[in-house]
């Protein structure tokens, strides 16, 4: 597989079988000889290989196999090839090309696997290559968290030490002794400020020297070990002062509230669970909707397995509702119950069941739960950019809102003016996180100006990602009751919103 000019010059080539550089580079300046002018060809034969080619503008993307290939599949092979390079490239010129060589071939190492076409589409190689872990940014919000709030209570435990030894100086009294500086008669704040700095460094451990556990060695960020890694740091911070941490662990983040699982999880617990996929013109109006939610039943004590839920459904949007084949789907229609077609029978106990989904499919545009609009406007060498956004379902709260924009590579960091939340500029993937905490109906709009030099279409697609605890449909499970006797049972709810796709383009 390779990318090359007309004349045969290779610019970025990946061979998936054993073969030397001579050999490829012989191939490749070959194959504009063999191509006849004026005819209109996907591929050229030799006595021994079959090149497989597409044009793009000034270059060739050629895809050399052996006689015997299945050419169809070829072709489909040398299509998603040829998708994948505008991903990361913003021309098909050859410096381009060049300075992003790396992350083409990362990318083509996803579709061909040892001479073989793996099945994956162009989602799934973004996926793979950037390799994104919404756990390690969680931690790593938790951890920089931790950080400041341990600052913070060094620089005020700093304060009073400085507060107790004016006192005593005051009162004609001896300085309170701190280890080898206790003798000393310190004037001058600056002075005092920079002794005590360093009695907290070195002295702490001695006045409160207790963690509440030992720390262990210090280990790599490992991803789905979130917990354990925080506990690690909180005890590293624990060893260098006083009990810093017995207050901030106390103190939990915005991150780890939306993560954190159900307080009380009752024998009976129920996950409401809603993904939506949502695609949007840059110039208004809704391209697709799509949401699809499930309610997963999970049963703890076989004393409960004989229940029904029942179901409330508010929702004015058309939502089609669907049961799984052995819920009793006349009760459902009649009552809003979810049973089992036998009522003798048990759901089972210690596993996730899904008792009902729904499905909501649209193009209407006052169903968008929240509305993003990017006004790129070209002024002189640079762009500039303004976009907002507009919370249009109040009922819900939507929290860890990033809103992702593209940038032109090579160009160096935008320049911000005005900002509702914060920023972060990703430099390797060339994107502007624009970080929200929380939108709802206290917080529903927002805007952010940058300029940076570029051309309108490359501030597209425009992505986001939220998490929410309250869904969108309107479905909620009110009360379950035992089969015999109708009598109530304790259970437990989670509700999630999640984004699956959400994109502006």
């Amino acid at each position: 597989m390779a990318v090359c000019t007309k004349a045969g010059k290779a610019i970025v080539s990946r061979q998936f079988v054993e073969m030397t550089r001579t050999r490829i580079e012989g191939l490749l300046a070959a194959f504009p000889k063999l191509m006849n002018t004026g005819k209109q060809h996907t591929f050229v034969e030799t006595e021994s290989v079959r090149y497989v080619y597409q044009p793009m503008e000034k270059l060739y993307m050629v895809l050399i196999t052996t006689k015997n290939s299945n050419i169809l599949e070829d072709l489909e092979t040398l299509r998603l090839f040829s998708r994948v390079i505008p991903e990361y490239c913003r021309a098909l010129e050859e410096n381009e090309i060049s300075e992003h060589c790396f992350d083409l071939i990362f990318a083509f190492d996803e579709i061909v696997a040892l001479g073989y076409r793996e099945n994956v589409n162009l989602a799934q190689i973004r996926t793979f290559t950037e390799m994104d872990s919404h756990e390690e940014k969680v931690f790593r919000a938790v951890r920089e968290t931790q950080e400041r709030e341990a600052k913070a209570e060094m620089r005020r435990k700093a304060k009073e030490l400085q507060q107790a030894r004016r006192d005593a100086e005051r009162l004609g009294k001896k300085a309170p002794g701190f280890g080898g500086f206790g003798s000393s008669a310190v004037s001058g704040g600056t002075t005092a400020a920079m002794i005590t700095e360093t009695i907290i460094e070195t002295e702490k451990p001695k006045v409160a020297p207790a963690p509440s556990r030992p720390s262990g060695p210090s280990k790599a960020l490992k991803l789905g070990a979130k917990g354990k890694e925080v506990d690690n740091f909180v005890d590293k911070l624990k060893s260098e002062g006083e009990n810093i941490m017995t207050s901030v662990g106390k103190r939990s983040t915005e991150a780890a509230k939306v993560l954190a699982p159900p307080i009380n999880m009752e024998s009976v617990h129920m996950k409401i669970e809603e993904k939506i996929s949502l695609t949007c013109g840059r110039d208004g109006g809704l391209q697709n909707m799509e949401l699809h939610g499930m309610i997963m039943l999970h049963i703890s004590d076989e004393k409960f397995a004989r229940i029904r839920l029942h179901v409330e459904n508010e929702d004015k949007r058309g939502v089609q509702l669907q049961t799984h084949p052995n819920v009793d789907k006349k009760l459902f229609t009649a009552e809003s119950q979810i049973g089992l077609k036998n009522p003798e029978k048990s759901f089972p106990i210690n596993s996730d069941v899904g008792v009902l989904k729904w499905r909501l499919q649209t193009t209407e545009e006052s169903f968008i739960p929240l509305t993003i609009n990017c006004w790129p406007s070209e002024s002189g060498n640079s762009c500039d950019v303004n976009i907002e956004y507009e919370l249009q379902e109040e009922s819900l709260e939507l929290n860890d809102v990033v809103i992702m924009i593209p940038l032109p590579s090579g160009v160096g960091a935008p320049v911000i003016g005005e900002i509702d939340g914060e920023y972060r500029h990703d430099s390797r993937r060339n994107l502007l996180e624009w970080c929200l905490p929380v939108i709802d109906a206290k917080n529903k709009s927002g805007s952010l100006e940058f300029s940076i030099a570029g051309q309108p279409n490359d501030f597209f697609p425009v992505q986001v990602s939220f998490i929410s605890k309250k869904n969108y449909c309107n479905i909620q499970v009110t009360k379950v009751t035992q089969v015999d006797g109708n009598s109530p049972v304790r259970f437990s709810t989670e509700t999630t919103f999640l984004v699956d796709k959400y994109e502006i383009l």
